[in-house]
């Protein structure tokens, strides 16, 4: 079962005005950020591929059958950790990683934004994404997951909802799928249900840098380099030159 409690967080998006809350002053004020769906760049790009792009070759195959072996062997190899080292290990990740990014991808690639403190559980990230719904959505049960590997982030999970973003191998940032059990809120065209004020201050996903980009030029040197030749002719031996020269 999804998650499907309501929530009384107040949040700010990026330009937006702070919202009301049920229980205002339980929660601090948070800032979010919502992104735009990519262009369709990208999907042109894959699109185009040659089907030969996506048939992997033997020596592809067999590298990844090998690195497939490996990290199942290390894990089936590796010793049990007692409980001393697991909570060392995992105060270690907190005191690095205090606080979680989670980015909540709807199906029209519209990305809803938030930093969370990495001891917070997933019900945080459930209750912010259903204060962000349009009211009349907000009743309607939803999935987090992760994928690929699918994995699914229900709260109704006793091995989910107890453990903080750091123990989900959340931290410091992941993405997270969202999926509505009602079919006709999942489709890529189905523009994303947020609230009207956060819809309006979404922004362009920030671009990456693109790997055609020339690399910078070095300048050369105005002074060209002392040629070998040279410097042995400055070494022979005048006896030698004159024996040469016959």
């Amino acid at each position: 079962m999804a998650e499907n409690s309501q929530s009384s967080t107040p949040a700010q998006g990026s330009g937006t005005p702070t919202r009301g809350s049920s229980n205002a002053g339980d929660v601090p004020v948070a800032e979010f950020k919502v992104y735009k769906p990519p262009t369709s760049t990208t999907s042109t790009l894959l699109e185009e591929l040659p089907d030969s792009y996506f048939i992997l070759s033997p020596a592809d195959l067999k590298a990844a059958q090998a690195t497939l072996s490996a990290r199942t062997r290390s894990l089936v190899d590796a010793p049990l950790q007692v409980r001393a080292q697991r909570e060392a290990a995992e105060k270690s990740k907190r005191d690095r990683w205090p606080n979680t990014t989670i980015r909540v991808r709807f199906s029209d690639r519209t990305q809803l934004e938030k930093t969370f403190p990495s001891t917070d559980k997933i019900r945080s990230v459930y209750a912010f994404v259903r204060s962000s719904l349009r009211d009349d959505v907000k009743s309607i049960k939803f999935i987090l997951y992760q994928s690929p590997p699918k994995r699914d982030l229900k709260v109704s999970d006793p091995d989910v909802r107890d453990l903080s973003l750091v123990q989900l191998q959340l931290a410091p940032s992941s993405i997270l799928l969202l999926r509505f059990e009602d079919e006709s809120l999942n489709g890529t065209n189905v523009p994303a249900p947020l609230l009207p004020s956060i819809a309006a201050s979404a922004v362009e996903l920030p671009k990456l840098p693109s790997v055609d980009a020339e690399p910078p030029k070095v300048e050369k040197s105005a002074t060209p380099p002392t040629t070998s030749s040279t410097s042995t002719e400055k070494k022979i031996p005048k006896w030698l030159k004159a024996g040469l020269r016959k």
